[in-house]
């Protein structure tokens, strides 16, 4: 993840006084003469030199931020943050001097860069700019501190704020964080205390809900100021191709891979139907508190009810991790070891030192994964609250998957310091997790042998609950997202928009009935936090696709779910040189220096679960009440 997807905001009188002068004085022509193409080439030269820094300031206080919440932190990063917003907005206003003049592709492009740079517009106007920042901050930290206090009355406010005091006379009451509730989703088997996890950490977000009409408001005043229709055209026309074009083409993903999430519903309802009866429909929508995760994003942790009854994994990986007594730095010790056996360097010692990957116990900081370049060089950083288990061990190849990225497109101007599109960033991780195949595993001694063919279809099963199940709402969020900030969806409607989609995409139902008072979509960090989200569907399209042409470059002729790349420094040579475009080139062009392909294909995942959609055919013709999944 880029640094600059945190969004922390706040801005003092001073700097909004500098700000506003900087603009008046740089978006001037100071001789009155027309500006020429070389104009361009000297203020690019300059505005990559200031955008540059402005990102490192920004970088190094979201970090302290996300590390050690407090009022000070928060409003120092705040402030780094909207001198960055600032900074950026100033450049892109003073690029439209060049509209209209036949500037080189490498100018132009970079202009483009910089009006995209940053997913909130911020208004021109000193005070709106410095509303929209504070909610911004608000709400990214209402959701990093908010903890869910069960015992105390659901109508006291005090229920939603950590280390609050109980009344007079009443027993001092356990609050529980996300990371409480999660574990409660993922382990519990009674529907009732899954109901009441669920319903207690979507308490967060009811708090921010009108703040976040006004935050849509003011945002999209900003995107109007750069020439967007709205945020959400802003944010699609990241990807070389006009916002309209953008959404058919996830359209057009999205039914590749539908008839093979179809099938695998149909099964889960089923299974999921003989363990809870009849609070699971025979036909319709899953509840959504009984999939395992909070936000019935992936399913994996219902495997056990659902897992075939034979053909199953011979291993458990996290039982094996826990039993070997990995502790947090050696998880990343794997992910670190997977790089290098394709010819990449070490991590540098600096991010063993400057890591965070235990919670602390003295302090709140937000645990949500990311990867972070705080120098734009060498200083990566990991930010992950790590648990010795099988998801974690996938999430640290992932995020060291940013890393790698990030160092290798260091050399490139600043504007070019980022991936191909950002679902390139999120790719690449994962699809080195693909090579975590039972063969890699014993190659590194985590199991004494690989399971035979015969257990695939259990594996398959495994990740088909994480990934296949991840594809709907992948594609949800930003759909949900993209309506409100055209205005389609209005803020009376927020919550009833939300759940049309969720029913239309993943066929899933709230497990009671909501309302307009309440705020699910805000319960979602990537929304309270402002973090554009269809770049995790492109992702998991883009890992298939990447998988597939690397095991192809290693001469591999078998199931593609058994291909590892691991050690292949032939195939580690070609990622890198496809790293190392960054954003210097439409991303088309980087697509086919890795896969000899110039479009997004998701026929690579229906190849890679080929196995799985034939079983789970075969299963679900028992079944009663196909209605063919999502509608």
């Amino acid at each position: 993840m880029k640094k600059t997807i945190q969004f922390r905001c706040l801005l003092g009188s001073h700097s909004l006084a500098l700000a506003t002068m900087l603009f008046t004085a740089c978006s001037t022509n100071p001789t009155g003469s027309k500006p020429a193409a070389d104009d361009a080439e000297t203020f690019m030269t300059r505005a990559e030199k200031r955008y540059l820094a402005a990102t490192i300031k920004d970088g190094r206080a979201s970090w302290v931020q996300s590390n050690f919440i407090t009022n000070d932190t928060e409003s120092i990063a705040a402030d780094a943050k909207e001198n960055l917003i600032a900074t950026i907005k100033e450049l892109a206003d003073e690029s439209r001097q060049f509209n209209g003049l036949q500037l080189s592709p490498d100018v132009a492009r970079k202009i483009k860069l910089l009006k995209l740079a940053v997913p909130l517009p911020a208004p021109s106007n000193p005070a709106e700019r410095e509303e929209l920042t504070r909610i911004a901050v608000n709400m990214e930290s209402e959701y990093g501190k908010f903890e869910y206090c069960p015992e105390q009355p659901a109508t006291d406010a005090a229920a939603a704020k950590p280390g609050q005091k109980s009344g007079a006379g009443e027993a001092k009451k356990k609050c529980l964080s996300l990371g409480d509730l999660e574990t409660t989703m993922a382990e519990s088997r009674d529907p009732e205390e899954l109901k009441r996890a669920w319903l207690g950490w979507h308490k967060v977000s009811p708090q921010y809900r009108k703040d976040y009409g006004r935050f849509v408001e003011l945002a999209n005043k900003g995107a109007n100021e750069m020439g967007f229709k709205d945020v959400g055209a802003m944010w699609r026309s990241n990807y070389d191709m006009e916002p309209d074009q953008f959404a058919a083409e996830m359209e057009r993903l999205w039914l590749q891979v539908k008839p093979l999430y179809d099938s695998l519903h149909t099964y889960v309802r089923a299974r999921l139907r003989q363990k809870y009866g009849d609070i699971v429909p025979a036909n319709g929508p899953i509840p959504a508190h009984l999939l395992g995760n909070m936000w019935s994003q992936s399913w994996g942790n219902v495997y056990d009810i659902v897992k075939p009854a034979t053909g199953a994994p011979t291993y458990d990986l996290t039982k094996i991790l826990v039993a070997k007594k990995t502790d947090a730095k050696q998880m990343a010790r794997y992910g670190e070891g997977f790089f290098t056996s394709l010819g990449f360097d070490p991590l540098p010692e600096t991010f063993w030192q400057r890591s965070l990957f235990t919670k602390p116990q003295d302090r709140a900081v937000v645990c949500h994964a990311s990867a972070w370049d705080i120098d734009n060089q060498k200083d990566v950083r990991l930010k992950m609250c790590i648990k010795i288990n099988d998801e974690d061990f996938q999430t640290i190849h992932h995020e060291l998957g940013h890393n790698y990225y990030q160092m290798a497109y260091a050399p490139q101007p600043p504007l070019y310091q980022n991936s191909a599109n950002d679902g390139f960033h999120e790719a690449i991780g994962d699809a080195i997790a693909l090579s975590v195949t039972p063969e890699y595993l014993k190659q590194i001694g985590l199991i004494a042998a690989a399971p035979p063919e015969s257990a695939d279809i259990g594996l398959l099963m495994k990740l088909a609950l994480d990934k296949v199940a991840f594809l709907p709402f992948g594609y949800l969020v930003d759909q949900w997202r993209w309506k409100v900030f055209s205005s389609e969806i209005g803020p009376g409607d927020y919550n009833r928009a939300w759940w049309e989609l969720r029913e239309k995409y993943q066929n899933i139902s709230p497990p009671t009935l909501r309302s307009e008072m309440d705020f699910d979509a805000g319960a979602k960090y990537h929304v309270a936090a402002n973090v554009p989200y269809a770049r995790y569907f492109l992702a998991h399209i883009l890992q298939f696709q990447f998988h597939r042409s690397m095991c192809r470059d290693a001469g591999y002729k078998g199931p593609l779910n058994r291909c590892s790349i691991y050690g292949n420094k032939q195939v580690g040579e070609k990622l890198k040189k496809m790293l190392e475009i960054g954003q210097s080139r439409p991303w088309p062009e980087a697509l086919k220096a890795l896969t000899g392909e110039e479009k997004m294909d998701a026929t690579a995942i229906i190849d890679y679960f080929a196995p799985l959609k034939t079983w789970l055919d075969e299963q679900n013709k028992a079944q009663p009440g196909e209605d063919g999944g999502s509608k």
